[in-house]
């Protein structure tokens, strides 16, 4: 027996009596006894007994719900990813779609063509040849070099000297100069009811422009954008990485972007009715991104614009030469989105779901630096930090789409290889996989840095070089390389 007052020890209770015991008051404990805690039952809502949610400080709170959030932030933004690169190979019938017509109509339009160069005398010459190649029987090539460039200029007039009936010069003596200030000087002479745009080191495949026509024909669309493949994948770790953007973007994302009625162009192999350029006043000549701008203006405007690829059709480039001149290109682009995104022509998109969208896509460049750069920060901090198995497991949960998009770029390398030729080896998959982190903290610090530059005022054109490191035959003026070497000596 005990006696009155105190609790039986757990081991002796037996099973709970129905009848209403008497209150029972506690006892004080005797010297040198340690207190007796007495169990107080759970009122409803006094205590997270008994409920779904933890028992969690307040500062656990914050840090447990901050690290949920940023896991499905970054689940949603690669998941996104994943599924705008798989766009086109939904289904057969989608992938046909996404072509040109393997069976041409007659020419209809007659084309201009704008191929602005500055400092390209290594590449420009050949391009301008290769240009001229094209099959299509009512087109005119027009040539922009700077005036303070005489290297250029030199090759420039002598591919026009081979090709008088074809290529037109125009000289560009704005100061500072930039893309768009040299394509808006050659449209004022263009005459052209298509203009087409290409950089100074394209190889265009010669009978692009037949099938440019067609599709404006087949679908009355107010612009056709190519594809565009940079194809020197084996330079280096980064350039393999480079190459499969370019491969997903043009053969996959791009169409989805149309279909949704609101895309950024590709900065060439973009061509657009010479009505739209008259409405749009050319390109904006203080975006570091002209041609996702015109593509934001146009389709604000309800422009159609459709998208075509196929390999054999694919205007062919290749890498920045070096790392510095790739996170050059890519600060500039994403400084250009941040413009256009400031600049607010999205909102005048018809519907709220296509301005929600414009806003997304136009921020993507950071929220995909922001997935990659803090991916191994979760990886890390789930192995250094404490945190319950429930949080653990949902910070995870980014690693999935991660996962499986870096399988469809080892799938899409495979594809790359064969649709172009091009021999992969066991050491680009392994470049491919070891690249992954290293690549998203590269483009996390050009998006900062563009940031960085957008906030001081910085606009300025930071060009991205050419070697011609895509070609695979050698450059046929030789001599042309040797006159700009003298004329280059001569001036100093």
């Amino acid at each position: 027996m005990f006696p009155l007052g105190t609790l039986m020890p757990p081991f002796a209770q037996t099973a709970p009596d129905p009848t209403p015991g008497p209150l029972l008051t506690p006892v004080a404990p005797a010297p040198g006894q340690q207190p007796v805690d007495v169990p107080v039952p759970a009122q409803p809502g006094s205590s997270v007994t008994g409920s779904f949610l933890p028992d969690w400080s307040i500062g656990e709170w914050l840090g447990y719900s901050g690290i949920i959030v940023l896991a499905l932030a970054l689940t949603v933004v690669a998941t996104t990813t994943l599924w705008w690169m798989l766009h086109a190979w939904r289904s057969a019938d989608d992938l046909r779609a996404t072509q040109f017509s393997s069976a041409p109509r007659p020419s209809r339009h007659r084309f201009t063509l704008l191929v602005p160069g500055r400092h390209e005398e290594e590449v420009m010459g050949q391009t301008l040849d290769r240009l001229a190649q094209q099959d299509h029987p009512n087109f005119e090539i027009i040539a922009i070099v700077g005036h303070d460039d005489p290297g250029t200029e030199l090759v420039v007039r002598q591919a026009a000297a081979r090709h008088p009936d074809l290529i037109t010069v125009v000289v560009d003596d704005s100061v500072p100069k930039n893309k768009p200030k040299a394509l808006n000087r050659a449209l004022q002479i263009a005459t052209g009811d298509v203009v087409g745009v290409f950089d100074a080191e394209d190889e265009v495949h010669p009978g692009l422009l037949t099938v440019v026509d067609s599709k404006f024909q087949e679908t009355d669309a107010d612009v056709v954008q190519g594809g565009v493949q940079l194809m020197n994948f084996e330079t280096s770790w980064w350039s393999l990485r480079n190459v499969l953007e370019y491969y997903f973007w043009f053969r996959s994302r791009l169409h989805f972007h149309a279909r949704s009625k609101f895309i950024p162009l590709g900065g060439n192999t973009v061509f657009v009715t010479r009505d739209r350029l008259t409405w749009s006043k050319g390109w904006d000549e203080e975006c570091l991104a002209e041609d996702c701008e015109l593509g934001v203006r146009l389709s604000s405007d309800g422009a159609k614009v459709v998208v075509a690829y196929n390999p054999e059709y694919v205007t062919r480039e290749e890498t920045p030469p070096t790392l510095k001149s790739l996170y050059k290109q890519r600060t500039r682009w994403n400084q250009g989105f941040l413009q256009v995104l400031g600049k607010g022509e999205w909102k005048a998109l018809p519907t709220l779901r296509q301005r929600m969208y414009a806003r997304y896509l136009l921020n993507m460049p950071f929220l995909q630096a922001a997935t990659g750069l803090l991916i191994p920060i979760s990886i890390a901090f789930i192995l250094l930090v404490k945190v319950p198995t429930a949080v653990a497991l949902l910070t995870f949960l980014p690693l999935v789409p991660t996962v499986l998009t870096l399988v469809a770029e080892a799938a899409g390398l495979t594809e790359f290889g064969r649709v172009y030729g091009k021999k992969v080896r066991v050491r680009d998959y392994v470049r491919l996989v070891l690249g992954l982190v290293p690549y998203q903290v590269f483009l996390a610090a050009a998006a900062v840095r563009s940031v960085v530059r957008q906030l001081r005022g910085d606009g300025s054109w930071e060009k991205t070089e050419h070697t011609g490191a895509h070609r695979d035959a050698v450059n046929p003026a030789p001599e042309a390389r040797e006159l700009v070497s003298a004329t280059t000596e001569a001036n100093r």
